[in-house]
């Protein structure tokens, strides 16, 4: 696996699902700034049809608007229907994540704390999201609200030594002493 960010504000997504847990993907996209998300239900039930509001298409996709999302997830689908999103999705080049099945996820949806521009994610891979949710519980501990308000602090910093002429590995240096200075992990 490769651990990377997308900017989901850029990004067309679709959810295809029933239930809670389509409406919970629908959570975790909105949490990341999600700006261009449909969902598709053939189903919804009342807790989806609340998360997705005006978004809601009440049926399942077609390859069409499979293919013109960058990134689709399914959840609270029978397993014959999330085999077919998946086999759909990859043969139009599409990522695409099934919830709960590994063998069908080009991506996993790592546990994520976030603390203003900070985002620490966990990941065991989609084999154990369990494990994963219980070490982003430790985090919060570890790394409160206050670390919100020092991403700011340090960027700021950082952008002053920058436009002063300072290298990469002299701001590398010059942060680590920032954060050592104000004990921010002891």
């Amino acid at each position: 696996m490769l651990p990377v960010q997308l900017d989901t504000a850029r990004l067309k997504i679709l959810v295809a699902g029933r239930g809670a847990a389509a409406a919970r993907k629908i959570k975790t996209l909105e949490a990341a700034g999600a700006a261009h998300l449909t969902v598709y239900s053939d189903a919804p039930g009342p807790v989806l049809a609340t998360a997705a509001g005006a978004r809601l298409i009440h049926r399942l996709p077609d390859n069409s608007e499979l293919a013109g999302a960058d990134l689709v997830l399914a959840a609270g689908l029978e397993p014959d229907e999330e085999r077919a999103i998946a086999e759909r999705c990859r043969a139009l080049k599409v990522l695409v994540n099934v919830e709960d099945r590994p063998a069908f996820c080009d991506f996993h949806l790592p546990a994520v704390l976030r603390r203003g521009d900070l985002t620490l994610a966990i990941s065991t891979g989609g084999r154990a999201p369990g494990l994963a949710g219980l070490l982003r519980r430790h985090l919060e501990r570890l790394f409160g609200p206050e670390w919100g308000g020092r991403i700011e602090e340090i960027a700021d910093a950082r952008a002053g030594w920058r436009a002063n002429g300072a290298d990469m590995a002299t701001v590398k240096q010059r942060t680590d002493r920032y954060v050592e200075d104000r004990k921010w992990l002891s």
